[in-house]
């Protein structure tokens, strides 16, 4: 939260000098939890393993052993752990019934009050009415949203009014490079298709 209100402050006509008693949360041997360790969720693991945090993952189903001391992590059965363990929870899982809301007032109440929350799946996966109540009266440190429901959010919902929050425009892979990689995957795909080859990144129905 100090980068949003940091840059505030950093071109405010009204700044005449800087605190030096504001101070953030080093990541740095923390704990990440990441709930949906799919390829994205492992991609977040390995980048996160290179800042030595401690790293616990929540998922349908386990990863295989290799995979998980590749990056250093270790599997939540409960989902209830590793959000009693984690400084930084980070949601990274596909919407689905099952997923709808998967953190409401319950699970926020179980966080660290010194946590942080951050959705980078789908704005629907967290109940935001229970979100603001517990960023209003600090049941957890703050939240970082790159995606909400709905996009954009209307201009007086709650969460935009909170200073413990950063919201982003679901940018996550808005780089000139993600995109093309996007796109000749995606080519990729169809002309596996069209040549009757299997499909590199073939979806199957659950």
């Amino acid at each position: 939260m100090c980068l949003h209100s940091g840059c505030q402050i950093a071109v405010s006509p009204d700044t005449k000098c800087f605190a030096v008693d504001w101070l953030g949360v080093e990541v740095t041997r923390a704990t990440l939890g990441i709930i949906g360790m799919g390829s994205i969720g492992y991609k977040v693991a390995q980048r996160a393993r290179a800042f030595d945090m401690r790293i616990l993952y929540h998922n349908r189903n386990r990863r295989k052993k290799e995979e998980e001391e590749a990056v250093g992590a270790h599997y939540c059965a409960k989902m209830e752990d590793l959000l009693q363990e984690s400084d930084f929870v980070m949601l990274v899982v596909n919407l689905t019934p099952e997923t709808h809301k998967l953190i409401g007032k319950k699970e926020l109440g179980l966080m660290k009050p010194t946590a942080t929350l951050i959705n980078i799946s789908r704005g629907a996966v967290i109940d935001q009415d229970a979100l603001v109540e517990a960023l209003q009266n600090k049941v957890i440190r703050g939240a970082a949203l790159d995606v909400t429901h709905p996009e954009p959010l209307p201009r007086d919902h709650p969460l935009l009014k909170l200073n413990n929050i950063i919201v982003t425009p679901h940018i996550g892979t808005a780089t000139v490079q993600a995109l093309r990689m996007m796109a000749e995957e995606a080519i990729g795909n169809i002309l596996a298709v069209l040549n009757g080859q299997p499909i590199p990144s073939e979806v199957f129905p659950k």
